[in-house]
């Protein structure tokens, strides 16, 4: 077998060899990164130092550098999709190592900001939401926002702190308005659950069937932050009041735990709905019972403005 020292001393005679290398290293020096690695490190890198780090250089000099040549994290260039290279003296010669880009690091929070916003019943366009992207048109609904984001600010965990009963009419925003919350709460890694009340309560009463009654509940009413989405909406009876949501509130109430409710009823309007069972049933104080948790549980405030569904 040949002496690879000898292989590639032929090599290195080879003109062919040597017009491709000469072309290698023209195009490796033009890049300006290099340039100004080079620059900044004088005092260490040796001529034998630059040559034997040839292959490095080059390798970086064909990659994307603060994505400048990627649209996107899927449409990323480099050798390892969401990295970019780095340059960096490793002994003798000049290597080349790979971190994260901003587009990786942006996607990596959101998948874990993702993580910790729990969902039921509940679409995905209000698991995207945003304050910087809620119109501030009336003063109703700017004073809901920054009630919003001064419990976001001050929340912590452990501390009683009062979540918002946000009622108004169809298409305000309400629900927008928990899912920013929630990725607000998200980007200081805190988890929330977000329940659409009318659908949550016919899973309940199909619960019943199975025995996971209690399994689901203790789910709902232990989560850090809970929003009841849309509370008014769902068909009322004495057991899904009593049982299921009375349950949950007098928990919450007694751990001290944020609550956020949104509903198309004011608070009078709610107690009333919560009176009066799908049977015709008349039970004010149980309906009573379940407003003073709320009221205990979350400041109202009313969301106008006009209607984004339409």
């Amino acid at each position: 077998m040949q002496n690879i020292n000898e292989t590639l001393k032929k090599l290195a005679n080879n003109e062919s060899f040597q017009d491709r290398y000469v072309a290698l290293k023209r195009q490796v020096m033009q890049d300006q990164t290099i340039k100004q690695f080079l620059d900044e490190n004088a005092d260490f890198i040796t001529r034998e130092m630059l040559d034997g780090s040839m292959s490095k250089l080059y390798e970086y000099s064909n990659q994307s550098k603060n994505c400048k040549n990627c649209e996107s994290l899927t449409a990323c260039k480099n050798m390892i999709k969401g990295y970019e290279p780095q340059l960096f003296i490793k002994g003798k010669y000049i290597d080349v190592k790979y971190d994260r880009c901003k587009k990786k690091v942006m996607y990596d929070e959101q998948q874990k900001n993702a993580r910790l916003i729990n969902s039921i019943y509940v679409p995905k366009e209000i698991l995207k939401a945003s304050f910087g992207e809620i119109e501030l048109d009336d003063a109703a609904r700017f004073k809901a926002i920054k009630l919003a984001k001064d419990f976001v600010e001050n929340y912590e965990p452990g501390l009683k702190q009062k979540g918002l009963f946000l009622h108004g009419p169809f298409g305000t925003g309400k629900s927008y308005l928990l899912g920013a919350i929630a990725n607000e709460l998200a980007q200081k890694q805190i988890s929330s659950l977000i329940v659409y009340v009318p659908e949550f309560f016919r899973e309940m009463k199909n619960a019943i069937g199975d025995h996971s009654v209690n399994d689901k509940l203790e789910a709902i009413k232990k989560a850090d932050v809970l929003m009841l989405d849309d509370i008014g909406a769902e068909t009322m009876s004495s057991w899904v009041r009593d049982e299921i949501l009375g349950t949950i509130l007098q928990f919450r109430m007694l751990e001290n735990l944020p609550t956020f409710f949104t509903s198309n009823y004011d608070l009078p309007g709610l107690e009333h709905h919560l009176t009066h069972s799908q049977r015709g049933e008349e039970e004010q104080l149980k309906a009573a019972r379940i407003m003073e948790r709320i009221k205990y549980l979350a400041q109202p405030v009313k969301v106008e403005g006009k209607n984004r569904r339409v």
